[in-house]
């Protein structure tokens, strides 16, 4: 992929960078070259990103061509929010008071090139507002109110604006900003780039190492660049052109402000935004399962002004959900009136609302797993030895897991895969988990997770190989309709 510096004048930035191309906004905006070309990365260094003018158009343009700009036009609309500054400082406003805090001064100004600045001390603040406002040249202003620090503007700046004391750092951040997009060779037959977001610290991550590998090598053989991303690499999304995420997702996490970011910037992203808040709040599921009319064990959402309606209603056993509850974490089973007021009281300490839901004993859990709304994979997630649920925790940090049994979708219970698929389809047609339980002939959804495991192993021991070249068929497919402005509603 070619590297493009936009300015008004070359002169402006008159600074060599190996394989970087630097081209007046003129020609980048007139030429049959750069209008025929496809693949490009165009860092836009222009004076002003003001609507209308050349530096607004050479982004707007870019992305029309299928290049990928820095700043993107979204980008350049968050610059002039007025309330950009206030959302960024409440958002890092533990990051600013640690960083300035030091300060005597009343005001100061942040010079950000490339995500960093001259002072180390400054360099993780300097790296989270790119990741926030993702543009090659930044200046973030400060003023101290009291105690305490306030972001009071950020703003693009233009080459010509680099203080000359500066301009020896600039070009080392910037040779050193696009030596890293070169790590990887492009394969010759890559049309597009993926971003798989992961964590390589998570515990329990959704994809282990090897299934990662197949997803890169899945993701080649259809056409994909693919790289492996971390959330400091907030700000590169602009660069690709499809977002798989791979670490757990929240919404009050990183993992949902990837896929805002996106989805804003007109990714294709899988977990979408819509479908993590739709399947990480129980309370939502609950309601919106219920008004679809998917099959669940008895269920209600429970407060401190209806607490007795579980008794009444659900009765003992029965099994409490916080909302935001994840890997059988906040999921507990409670036997009679005295642990369930006891349980309660923790839970909504901490929630207005909780989910309750009647025990249904079984060995396994099916999990049927499905994309684009086709059944994808089942499993049988067997319940750990002498515990109730799937992963067993001593509480001392140790864990066991039931074992995991996979078969072929059509080999799993008809019913099973009905119900999955009458429960995802209200929430989206991303990828998802769907834990179904079987009572004789009756099969209940629990939930519907978005972000399902998919490790090399256990789910892929069926189709192999294929499951992850299905999942990038799905991803390439989507691109191109992307492309060619096909969008479905």
């Amino acid at each position: 992929m070619s590297t493009l510096i936009v300015v008004d004048d070359p002169q402006q930035w008159p600074f060599e960078i190996p394989s970087v191309e630097v081209v007046p906004a003129r020609a980048y905006l007139t030429s049959e070259r750069f209008a025929s070309s496809r693949g490009m990365k165009v860092f836009n260094l222009c004076r002003s990103y003001r609507y209308q003018t050349a530096g607004y158009y050479v982004s707007l343009l870019a992305e029309a061509r299928g290049h990928r700009p820095l700043p993107s036009v979204t980008t350049i609309q968050d610059l002039r929010s007025r309330g950009m500054a206030r959302l960024i400082s409440a958002d890092l406003e533990d990051l600013i008071q640690k960083t300035l805090s030091p300060l005597q001064s009343e005001k100061f100004a942040l010079s950000i090139y490339f995500g960093r600045n001259m002072a180390k001390r400054y360099d993780r603040l300097s790296l989270q507002l790119f990741n926030l406002i993702p543009a090659p040249l930044l200046r973030a202003h400060f003023v101290r109110d009291g105690q305490t620090w306030r972001l009071r503007s950020v703003a693009a700046i233009a080459a010509n604006e680099i203080p000359q004391g500066h301009r020896a750092f600039l070009v080392d951040v910037a040779k050193s900003y696009f030596e890293g997009r070169r790590a990887s060779v492009r394969r010759t037959n890559a049309r597009f780039d993926l971003a798989i977001l992961h964590n390589p610290q998570e515990v329990h991550p959704p994809s282990n190492e090897k299934a990662l590998a197949k997803f890169i090598k899945a993701g080649q053989k259809v056409g994909f660049e693919t790289e492996l991303i971390l959330a400091s690499d907030f700000g590169r999304l602009a660069e690709f052109d499809a977002l798989f995420i791979r670490e757990t997702t929240n919404v009050n996490h990183h993992t949902y402000r990837f896929a805002q970011r996106a989805a804003r910037e007109g990714l294709v992203v899988i977990d979408d935004p819509q479908s993590i808040v739709r399947c990480s709040n129980k309370v939502y599921l609950a309601e919106l399962l219920s008004r679809h009319k998917v099959p669940m064990p008895k269920t209600c959402v429970v407060h401190r002004g209806n607490i007795e309606i579980v008794a009444a209603e659900i009765g003992f056993p029965c099994v409490l959900k916080k909302p935001d509850s994840a890997f059988s974490l906040g999921v507990v089973k409670v036997e009679g009136p005295e642990e369930l007021a006891e349980q309660l009281d923790r839970f909504l300490a901490d929630s207005d609302l909780v989910v309750a839901q009647a025990f249904v004993p079984t060995t396994f859990d099916w999990r049927i797993g499905v994309l684009d709304s086709v059944p994808l994979y089942a499993c049988r997630y067997y319940m750990a030895r002498k515990h109730w649920q799937i992963v067993d925790r001593d509480g001392q940090g140790g864990t066991r897991y039931g074992k995991v049994e996979t078969l072929p979708v059509e080999s799993a219970p008809r019913k099973a895969v009905r119900v999955a698929l009458q429960a995802t389809e209200p929430i989206g047609d991303g990828l998802y988990g769907v834990d179904v339980k079987q009572s004789g002939n009756e099969f209940y959804v629990i939930e519907v997770n978005d972000n399902p495991n998919i490790d090399a192993g256990y789910e892929d021991v069926v189709l192999r190989d294929e499951l992850y070249d299905r999942i990038m068929r799905v991803f390439m497919a989507r691109v191109e309709r992307r492309k060619a402005g096909v969008y479905r509603k």
